[in-house]
């Protein structure tokens, strides 16, 4: 005990709160510290700084925060995510965004331009984050950084259209690594002669190498960056134009803060310890807070209110970092990334044997959240969270960790951690007290602390469960003896669980397999987990505990290895559980030819906009200015999925700061009905809710929080009616959406089940997971009226702008014609905005038309995922009938997908996964039939694929089976079974142009499928505990609107008498460079420059009646409108280019002017041969398919469901491609968003099997439970490959639609993990065939896997549950 307590008082007067961004001096005014430093940023109109979700999870708002230190005398450059960063917390630093790096008008920085020009931008909306976590690192560190280092720092970043392959080859230039290692290992096209430089883009002979080996980085110390030459290519050398840190900000010294903000809050500043303790006394209740990383997501996504925010970051007694001859002791404020750093110094200066627990920390905090997290989370604020899941405090525990804590008045005291947890959340720590530091004593030799940790998702993740364990051996009468033990646990109770019982089981016992064996029983004991825990996956929950401590066990047995008396060697197959997993760097490549037509078609030209994205000056919805008359909407939603509303009563929200108005039903001016199908969708709820997030009103407000405020105060009273939650409910209830059943049938199912061909029949079901869209921008529309109201006009983020006209017209009760919708660009869609958008620019024009005051619309990202609905799932019974050499003779299927509560598209989707659930397969006698389910969530919607992909998985399902059953690869069961030139579909449809034979024998010579078995097969008999899995799959894809009259398309072109060609059309851009390729064919018809063209915003008063820009053929029908427009205007200015040569395009283009010739024309264009009849069930309803087929090659750890997919090589058939560059983006961004369908993303609703949850909630309602790929998701080998001469000839330019086509071929992924678990299940005794749902999640692979550790728990055919 001691007192730390300093009587003087010197808190000095605050100066001026002063902040730099960009260079830029700012005055802070007080009242600001309810904002983020994203919200002020957005405010000064620096709104290249995105937001995407509100908490840390998707790097959209990295910027860079610099500081200089005093203690080191150098300036401190990191990524934070400005969503999290309360603006007074960088007070006194120096922040930089995308738009301070360089610019359009003045210039690129060399990390802005290798970015656009390797093609690592799509929809951008992402990319500014990317760039600025990438020139942090750059800024941070002396030398060029490691590739690893590289990946590393993106892992806090997500992005949902490109599959990262890029953006890691256009940053790979700035590491420190010999560029000829790119592409080991990924094929080349070409080999490579001496000295000849590989493209780490192409993976060709190339001369875009670096001219230099360094980066001239600064050396940390504020001089910035040296003038060099600068290489549009080269991006290893940089430009003098950083923006060097502030001098002003090195000489000023940090003051004492006391700042005020909206609802009474209080932002305090103290520069030393007495301070805190002081301000601990007055405000007992007061926040400590560092980096924000917990309590900004309390605050903000769980609304708890803290009125007292004491920020403890410059307290020198907080952020100690000290060395003595008893261990290290850690301030409470030391972030985690400095610990790190720290940590690795220690081990580096202190004897092996000493820093055990020391590793461990560091190994733990790879894996703890994204660099940009890590760079402000604090040390104590991770403790005295509390969480159950904290990923540290199992090893402050396990490793003797002591926390010095001290009160108001000065006393000191110490605590062990281990009884530091009292409870959930709860702590030992008084209202008078702070944690001041932790103590981590070395570990003694023969002692061993090691770290355990398995997320849904490897990187950036909150884990599912941990562990810390501790052992110290003694060798005693020839044996070795455990002297002292410690295990815990994380994930597994309301507080890291020290497992008593077993810590008392393991002392005094010989370190043997009998010891083994008793602490695994003893394990079963310690933990204890009801049914419905929290969280759920208790099976899986349990079955960790046992896999960590064997991988423990094996782990202090192999270290022990060689010593005196120590006889349990781990067996070689074992090692396989113990080997740490080191990622190695992508390498992609990229196979294609360059089919040249005209000036630009077939050139792998740089997305139009990426210029304008990687400098954050591509503006999106949201970035729209309002003006000060703007308001901002929020919604009033249901809480019940299923009730009548009994009343409601909003005085709180009419008397709530900066209310501005309240709309209901009845407020509507025109119908309250909206649908793409059938108008059975109320804008506002008006008797009864059918769903929670269904919404029932709508409140503006001057910003956007006093409106979610309002919204909050609105006080709903409900009569809870029955729910249905489920496909299977929704099947017994017989509860389907009225004329949504559909059947197609060939041949005679019944008679060829009972012939004699049918050697052998199967039945199972498939069931199929849901997907989240999480396109990175949310769902945003900005209404405004015009002429005093007479006109209604809006920018909304759609792929349907006519939808939008449509149903705001109707809405308002107003003709289309004074409705206009515009759409620049989208922040990602993939099928999430082509209907759902429209019904948020309805509800958003009610107050904007009745208050003739413009109003913004922005979801936040929770309230997104919420209500406007996912990817379907999908129910599937079938029936397959086939011979002994596994020919497929007949199916009889029953599928059905899950609607939610509204119709939306869900029956078109269903019409297509039936058409395509024969995938690739020839099959005499199909019978197939499906209904849509009404369930009692939110209507579920279009997402990229379009049902295809489920109709599809439920048919590899059975390929899979059938091959089990007759003992041949599934491989060859699908080639048997191969549709052929000319073979007639179930529809009616036949076959033309048929390449996937020529794809799959391409495919199977590229990835050396039978020398890759072979080497699989070994490496399975070698390893016990990791087992690898390889699997092909085809794909066929049809091309086509399921609607006719969809099927059309308009533009206007329009030319100039510069030379120059302004080109509208009804497609929206959304990342997909859907503008770039018409702009391409519009150079080539003109036989210009592709600088001369350029794309105007969609706007539904240019081209009217647009079909969305979906279904993969927005390419194929604007690019031949565009066509047909450009050939009008060749024809008109043709004789006038007969009377005389010109020399220049803009020469011909005035000549044609002084003779008066129409320079604008509106091209149109109809898909021709289409058409499909449900009632015959026959027709033609595809203009041709799009082929494709990929292998992939994964591996598993069968102890812990963890994966990782070693390669990938994907090939598709895309005819003569009009951007070869970015239709490989395509396959790319296709191929990682399926990985995260197949394996990662799992949705979790309140219902039968997630009890845990309220009913028909969502609980992954945001990157903190919901897990897209990452950048370290990326298969290690990323080949892609487009069919050579292949022309097409039912499209423009001969090419094909790619968008959708490539998405299911991620399954490969999925059935290559079932083919890793096949191998781990042989080893176990299990045989035969298992149902495996996807996502094949760390959960369900380790089920599945069915060996020791799971068979207290579970049986072998254990089907762990799923939200369908």
């Amino acid at each position: 005990m001691g007192s730390l307590i300093n009587k003087e008082n010197d808190v000095k007067e605050p100066k001026d709160a002063i902040l730099y961004i960009n260079g830029v001096l700012k005055l802070l005014p007080n009242g600001l510290a309810h904002l983020t430093l994203l919200e002020y940023l957005r405010d000064v109109g620096l709104t290249g700084t995105k937001l995407g979700c509100g908490e840390g999870g998707c790097g959209a708002c990295t910027v860079m925060v610099s500081y200089f230190d005093h203690n080191s005398k150098k300036c401190v450059h990191q990524a934070i995510n400005a969503c999290l960063a309360p603006l007074y917390s960088v007070e006194g630093m120096h922040v930089l965004t995308a738009e301070g790096l360089g610019n359009r008008k003045f210039g690129l920085h060399p990390v802005q331009e290798s970015l656009a020009s390797r093609h690592g931008s799509q929809c951008g909306f992402c990319t500014p984050g990317f760039v600025m976590s990438m020139y942090a690192l750059l800024r941070s560190t002396k030398t060029p950084p490691t590739e690893e280092q590289i990946e590393e720092s993106l892992a806090g970043n997500l992005c949902r259209c490109t599959g990262y392959r890029p953006i890691l080859d256009a940053f790979r230039v700035f590491a420190k690594s010999n560029d000829l290692l790119y592409t080991n290992g990924s094929v080349p096209s070409q080999e490579p002669k001496d000295g000849e430089f590989i493209c780490p883009s192409t993976g060709k002979p190339c001369s875009c190498g670096p001219t230099q080996e360094t980066i001239n980085q600064a050396d940390g110390s504020c001089k910035g960056y040296k003038a060099v030459s600068y290489n549009e290519i080269d991006g290893s050398s940089y430009t003098n134009k950083e923006i060097i840190f502030p001098p002003q900000l090195i000489l000023r010294k940090t003051s004492y803060l006391s700042l005020n903000g909206f609802g009474g809050i209080k932002w305090i500043r103290p520069l030393l310890l007495k301070h805190v303790l002081d301000l601990k006394s007055r405000y007992p209740d007061a926040k400590l807070v560092v980096g924000n990383t917990e309590l900004g997501i309390e605050t903000r996504l769980k609304k708890i209110h803290y009125p007292v925010f004491v920020a403890v970051t410059h307290v020198p007694e907080l952020n100690i970092l000290t060395v003595n001859d008893d261990g290290v002791e850690i301030g409470a404020g030391v972030r985690i990334t400095e610990l790190r750093k720290f940590l690795k110094k220690v081990i580096e200066e202190r004897s092996v044997y000493e820093t055990s627990a020391c590793k461990a920390i560091i190994e733990q905090i790879k894996w703890f959240a994204g660099t940009q997290i890590r760079n402000v989370a604090s040390v104590g604020g991770n403790i005295c969270t509390a969480s159950p899941i904290s990923d540290l405090n199992p090893l402050w525990m396990a490793s003797r960790a002591k926390f010095r804590i001290v009160d108001c008045k000065g006393n000191v005291r110490d605590t062990l951690a281990e009884k530091f947890f009292l409870g959930y959340r709860k702590v030992d720590l008084g209202s008078n007290e702070i944690l001041l530091s932790v103590f981590v004593p070395w570990t003694r030799k023969f002692e061993f602390v090691k770290e355990f940790k398995q997320a849904h998702r490897r990187d950036d993740d909150i884990a599912l469960v941990n562990a810390g364990m501790r052992v110290y051996l003694e060798k005693h009468k020839q044996k070795w003896i455990v002297s002292d033990a410690c295990i815990v646990y994380g994930g597994v109770g309301p507080v890291s669980l020290l497992a008593v019982k077993t810590n008392g089981c393991l002392v005094g016992k010989e370190w043997n397999k009998e010891l083994l064996q008793n602490s695994l029983e003893t394990l079963q004991r310690d933990v204890l987990m009801s049914d419905d825990a929290p969280g759920g996956m208790v099976e899986f929950r349990k079955s960790l505990t046992l896999s960590f401590f064997f991988k423990f066990f094996l782990w202090v047995s192999h270290q022990m290895d060689g010593q005196d008396l120590f006889n349990e060697s781990v067996p070689v197959s074992h090692l396989s559980a113990i080997e740490s997993f080191h990622r190695p760097s992508v390498m992609g490549s990229q196979d294609y030819d360059v089919p040249k037509q005209g000036t630009a078609v077939g050139s792998p030209e740089v997305h139009m906009s990426a210029r304008l994205q990687v400098t954050g000056e591509a503006e999106y919805t949201d970035d729209t200015p309002m003006g000060p008359a703007g308001l901002h909407a929020a919604l009033i939603l249901s809480k019940k999925p299923h009730a009548r509303l009994l009343s409601i009563n909003d005085s709180g929200a009419r008397s709530s700061p900066g209310f501005a108005g309240i709309f209901f039903a009845k407020d509507i001016p025109g119908y309250n009905s909206t649908g793409p199908v059938v108008e059975d969708e109320e804008v506002f709820a008006s008797e009864i809710v059918t769903c929670v997030g269904q919404v029932i009103g709508v409140v503006v407000a001057d910003t956007h929080e006093n409106a979610k405020l309002a919204a909050r105060k609105v006080n709903v009273e409900y009569e809870v009616l029955p729910a249905i939650l489920s496909i299977e409910d929704a099947v017994k209830a017989k509860s389907f959406h009225p004329n949504s059943y559909r059947a197609l049938s060939k041949g005679d199912v019944d008679l060829c089940f009972k012939s004699d061909k049918c050697h052998k029949i199967i039945e199972g079901e498939v069931h199929i997971g849901g997907q989240e869209h999480f396109y990175l921008e949310p769902q945003s529309t900005f209404v405004w009226t015009m002429d005093g109201g007479n006109e209604v006009h809006m920018i909304s983020s759609t792929q349907a702008p006519q939808k939008h006209q449509k149903y705001v017209a109707q809405v308002l009760g107003l003709p289309m014609s004074k409705v206009v919708c515009k759409v620049k660009r989208l922040g990602g869609g993939f099928g999430g905005k082509e209907t759902r958008s429209d019904f948020f620019a309805a509800v958003a024009a009610v107050p904007a038309y009745i208050l003739n005051r413009p109003v913004k619309l922005v979801l936040d990202r929770d309230i997104d995922m919420m209500v406007s609905g996912q990817r379907h799932s999908f129910f599937g019974k079938y029936k397959v009938g086939f011979t002994n050499e596994g020919k497929v003779l007949a199916l009889d299927l029953e599928i059905y997908n899950n609607g939610g509560n509204s119709l939306d598209l869900s029956l078109p989707i269903l019409e297509r996964a039936l058409y395509h659930s024969d995938n690739v397969y020839e099959i005499p006698h199909v019978r197939v039939n499906g209904s849509v389910c009404f369930t009692n969530y939110p209507s579920n919607t279009a997402f990229r694929g379009f049902g295809v992909p489920q109709g599809m998985l439920v048919t590899e399902n059975w390929i899979q089976r059938i091959a089990m059953e007759v003992k041949k690869s599934p491989e060859e069961i699908r080639e048997l079974n191969f549709i052929s030139e000319g073979s007639i579909l179930r529809y009616g449809q036949r076959v033309e142009d048929c390449t996937l034979q020529r794809l799959w024998d391409q495919l199977k010579k590229s990835c050396n499928f039978l020398k890759v078995r072979s080497e699989v097969d070994k490496f399975n008999l070698c390893n016990r505990w990791k087992k690898r899995g390889i699997a092909m799959i085809p794909t066929k894809f049809g091309i086509s609107f399921n609607r006719k009259f969809m099927n059309q398309a308009g533009a206007l072109v329009q030319v100039y008498t510069d030379g120059t060609v302004l080109v509208t059309h009804g497609g929206v851009e959304m990342g997909q460079g859907l503008r770039t390729k018409v702009a391409q064919i519009a150079a080539s018809e003109f036989e210009i420059p592709l600088s001369s063209v350029f794309i105007s915003e969609t706007s539904t008063d240019k081209v009217p009646n647009a079909s969305p820009t979906a279904a993969s053929a927005s390419s194929d029908m604007y690019g031949a409108a565009v066509l047909d427009a450009c050939k009008q205007l060749k024809a008109r200015m043709e004789p006038i280019a007969t009377l005389k040569k010109h020399t220049s395009f803009e020469k011909l283009v005035n000549a044609c002017y002084l003779e008066r010739v129409d320079l604008s024309a509106h091209g149109f264009y109809i898909v021709p041969d289409i058409g499909f009849n449900w009632t015959t069930g026959k027709g033609h309803p595809f203009r041709y398919f799009t082929y494709g087929a990929a292998f992939a090659e994964v591996e598993i750890d069968t102890l812990t469901g963890d994966f990782h997919t070693r390669a990938a090589d994907v090939i598709l058939d895309l005819g003569f491609s009009i951007n070869p560059a970015i239709d490989v983006g395509q396959i790319e961004g296709a191929f990682v968003q399926g990985m995260g369908w197949v394996a990662l993303e799992e949705l979790k609703w309140g219902d039968d099997a997630h009890k845990w949850v309220p009913p028909g909630c969502l609980f992954t309602c945001g990157p903190g439970n919901y897990k897209i790929p990452s950048v370290n998701d990326v298969p290690f080998k990323f080949k892609v490959s487009l069919l050579k001469d292949a022309p097409n000839d039912k499209a423009v330019h001969s090419s094909k639609a790619v968008g959708e086509p490539p998405f299911f071929l991620a399954s490969s992924v999925f059935f290559a993990i079932k083919d890793a678990i096949i191998a781990a299940r042989v080893e176990s005794g299990s045989h035969g065939w298992f149902p495996l749902d996807n996502p094949a999640t760390p959960e369900r692979i380790r089920m599945a896997c069915a060996d020791d550790f799971t068979a207290p728990f579970s049986k072998p055919d254990f089907r762990p549950k799923l939200s369908v």
